[in-house]
């Protein structure tokens, strides 16, 4: 099988965030790697080719730190790596980005597309599904269980549904965005890390896409961010101490007189 994954390098979860003071963006702090959900894609088609074997090939639209989950998905036992790297490529929203990565995947023969079901940076869920739009082939989404039927052409899986689950034949080719359960993602082995920084990572421009100017980045892009805003700080946590009697009673007449819930 000819398996394709879509990983994006992403704040780490306890980076540091601020926005800027004009409004016009946010300075993160310099703590990157895999996007939790896509490194549970990696590890699905990892599974899925040792069962049927195949090939699996990592792609990733950013700059040219974004070598860096490639690396790490080759550490994990990915064939080959692809960064789409282009000045025209970055800036865009969803559709954009989605419009450029389906771009690559025509290049190269694809069974199954796999990729988390979200990234925790913008946490949209909507890039998987649109590339699928772009391909032409079917998606599902949050899926937490694949088996993979070469023979009859077709992939059953398990997806998180309200109140339950629901169970879905899929004719391939087909993309799936994986949700928190459908594995857990193997730890790099020393010799995958060795052979992860030796190895060559292939980069895409804009002219290998097929792509013009106009059709990507923010050119492309359908949505525009007008203001970055703080979240409302919380209020300060008061401690009541005492008696807890004399307790109860400053809290009853907090509450009625700060929080105005009675």
């Amino acid at each position: 099988m000819e398996i394709v994954v879509l990983v994006k390098r992403v704040p780490d979860s306890e980076a540091q965030v601020q926005v800027k003071p004009d409004g016009s963006g946010v300075n993160v702090e310099e703590r990157y790697g895999m996007n939790f959900f896509d490194s549970l894609a990696v590890e699905e088609a990892l599974r899925i080719k040792e069962k049927h074997g195949g090939k699996v090939t990592a792609i990733s639209l950013g700059p040219s730190a974004s070598v860096e989950v490639l690396r790490t998905a080759i550490a994990m036992g990915v064939d080959e790596a692809v960064l789409l790297e282009d000045e025209a490529l970055q800036g865009g929203d969803e559709y954009a980005a989605a419009r450029a990565l389906a771009a690559a995947v025509k290049t190269m023969p694809h069974d199954l597309v796999l990729c988390g079901r979200e990234a925790f940076d913008d946490s949209s869920g909507v890039v998987g599904p649109l590339v699928a739009q772009f391909l032409g082939i079917p998606s599902v989404t949050m899926v937490t269980k694949v088996e993979v039927m070469p023979e009859g052409g077709k992939v059953k899986v398990e997806r998180e549904a309200e109140g339950g689950k629901e169970i879905l034949s899929v004719s391939l080719p087909a993309l799936l965005t994986a949700q928190k359960g459908l594995n857990e993602p193997r730890v790099p082995p020393v010799m995958g890390v060795v052979k992860a920084m030796k190895a060559e990572v292939k980069r895409l421009g804009l002219g290998d896409l097929g792509l013009k100017p106009e059709d990507v980045g923010k050119a492309g892009s359908k949505v525009e961010v007008l203001r970055y805003v703080e979240p409302p700080k919380r209020r300060a946590v008061k401690y009541i101490k005492g008696e807890p009697q004399e307790m109860v009673k400053e809290l009853i007449e907090l509450l009625k007189t700060e929080a105005r819930a009675l």
